[in-house]
Parts: structure tokens; C-alpha cells; sequence
């Protein structure tokens, strides 16, 4: 795709597939920084690729579902040149399972040339949290603990020992009387609630703000382009650790060098990880082990 003069994307027509209120962080930045002109795809329910409440089930991977709204939406709006969705996913952390642990993803895709650029945003810095209560005491104890009514909540059903939104879901509840009557219909209807924080962007400020970052991200990977052949998103593909430990002198765990690599053109580079030549001693498996 050929860009305008200016701004890379100036004045071109990017289709955001969201029903979320994502386009309050993703627009305005990539507005500003590539000068495209960002719209909603009109009509879109983005929640058919999946729901974090669970009556809809993901199919393929995180960036499997980023893609596949992208691709509704050109389907939705045909003049558009440039797509873009996020997709996030919320777990225990990969290295610290009791701590939980959110991924966002921003995708940009561009509809003639098929060129794709991903951000992200990694972070313990979530409030994804669940929990099965028995009591309306116990239910605002957990709201209290995550940040309710600021940040939304979800009340589901419980049967045969999960989580059943097939028998009842609520959704929405966002202040402390509606809060109370869904604890009170789930229990009446299955003699305990599961509650948890409600993950849709427009229900959780904290997610927002991640979408944000990400978004950022994305706009860092654009603007680096490989010194070879000016293929944007030139950037980091892998870390190699070894960085020699500052007593022992041997490899650590700490990372040494960073690999970048253009997707074009295949060009490749290291990077020094740290500006220090060796690596403190409580990461190395010799010194302490």
C-alpha cells in the first residue's frame, strides 16, 4: 500500500471492529501518530468470536480471534483500507501461577497488501478475579476487593461444581442494589453464585488502560523500521540469556543479547539486553543455586 505525504496512513479510512468502547484509547492514538481516519464497523457483534463470560467459547487462538474481527469488519466496511481489533486473555501468570496475569493484543491489518503489525501488553496488573460465594456478605466483600462499582461485575449460575451461565448470567451490574438482587436470584436458583470481574472493556478501566499500552506498542513496532529494507515493525524476535555472572564470571539466566529480525526481508541483529557487562549473582544457578 502506498502511504500518503505526512503522516504514514494520512487520511486513509481504518474500520475498528469493537462494541466495546475500545475506540476511546485505540483512535485517538493511531489518529494522531498515522493520520488514518478511524470508524467503527457498523453493526458488528464482536462478541460472536467469544465472551469472557462464557456462553460463547473462543475458537483458535488469541490472535486467531484479533484477525477474524478484523476481517469481519472489511467485510462489513468495504471501503475501508486499514482494519483494527484487540483481543485479550486473562490467566495465572506463566511463571507465578497464584498471581494472575492479563495479555492484550492490538492488531492492524492492512486490507490490499495483507501487511500485519501486532502490539501487546503483558502484565500482572490486572483485576481478573473469581470467586464462588454463598451470601450477598460474601459477594461485596470480593466487589469491594476488586474495585467495584468502578469496575463492572458478572454473576453467573453454579451447577455440578462449575459455572453455568446456560442456567443464569448476569451481566451489567454496576452499582450496589443491582449487585445485591443478582447475588439473591443466583442463590435462590442454585444455592450459590459465581461472581467475578467483568473483563469488557467498557466495564473494567483497568483493561482499558491496557488496551492503551498495547495500542502504544503497536505504534513503537510501526514506527521501527529495518535498517535493510525500511520494512516497518523491525523489533525483537528473541532474547538470549548468559549474561556472565559478576562473581563466577559463568552464564546466568539473565537475558544478554536481544535478537531482532525483519519479517521481509529476514535481516537480523543483536542487541546488548543490559547496559552492564555481567549479571547479578542471585541469577546465576552456580552462585546461588
Amino acid at each position: 500500500m502506498q502511504h500518503g505525504k505526512g503522516l504514514p496512513y494520512q487520511d486513509m479510512v481504518a474500520v475498528l471492529a469493537t462494541m466495546h468502547g475500545k475506540e476511546r484509547v485505540i483512535s485517538p492514538l493511531l489518529e494522531q501518530a498515522l493520520g488514518l481516519r478511524m470508524r467503527l464497523a457498523a453493526g458488528l457483534d464482536t462478541d460472536r468470536f467469544g465472551t469472557f463470560s462464557r456462553e460463547i467459547a473462543r475458537t483458535g487462538s488469541q490472535l486467531d480471534a484479533a484477525r477474524a474481527k478484523i476481517f469481519a469488519a472489511f467485510d462489513a466496511d468495504p471501503t475501508a483500507l486499514v482494519g483494527v481489533a484487540s483481543e485479550g486473555s486473562f490467566g495465572p501468570h506463566p511463571l507465578i501461577p497464584f498471581m494472575p496475569f492479563g495479555l492484550e493484543l492490538v492488531v492492524l491489518i492492512e486490507r490490499v497488501s495483507g501487511f500485519e503489525l501486532i502490539g501487546q501488553d503483558a502484565s500482572p496488573h490486572t483485576n481478573s478475579s473469581q470467586k464462588l460465594v454463598s451470601s450477598i456478605e460474601e459477594a461485596e466483600a470480593f466487589a469491594e476487593r476488586v474495585g467495584f462499582p468502578e469496575h463492572g461485575l458478572i454473576v453467573i449460575g453454579y451447577l455440578n461444581g462449575q459455572p453455568a451461565p446456560a442456567c443464569l448470567l448476569i451481566k451489567d451490574i454496576t452499582d450496589a442494589f443491582g449487585l445485591q438482587a443478582a447475588v439473591q436470584k443466583t442463590l435462590a436458583v442454585c444455592g450459590s453464585a459465581f461472581i467475578e470481574t467483568d473483563m469488557r472493556a467498557h466495564r473494567n478501566p483497568t483493561r482499558m488502560a491496557a488496551i492503551e499500552r498495547a495500542t502504544s506498542d503497536l505504534l513503537r513496532r510501526f514506527m521501527s523500521q529495518c535498517p535493510a529494507c525500511n520494512f516497518r515493525g523491525f523489533d525483537i524476535t528473541e532474547r538470549i540469556s548468559g549474561l556472565p555472572c559478576e562473581w563466577c564470571g559463568g552464564p546466568t539466566n539473565a537475558i544478554r543479547h536481544h535478537v531482532l529480525q525483519c519479517h521481509a526481508c529476514g535481516h537480523r541483529e543483536e542487541q546488548a539486553a543490559s547496559t552492564s557487562a555481567t549479571a547479578n549473582p542471585g541469577q546465576c544457578n552456580f552462585c546461588n543455586p
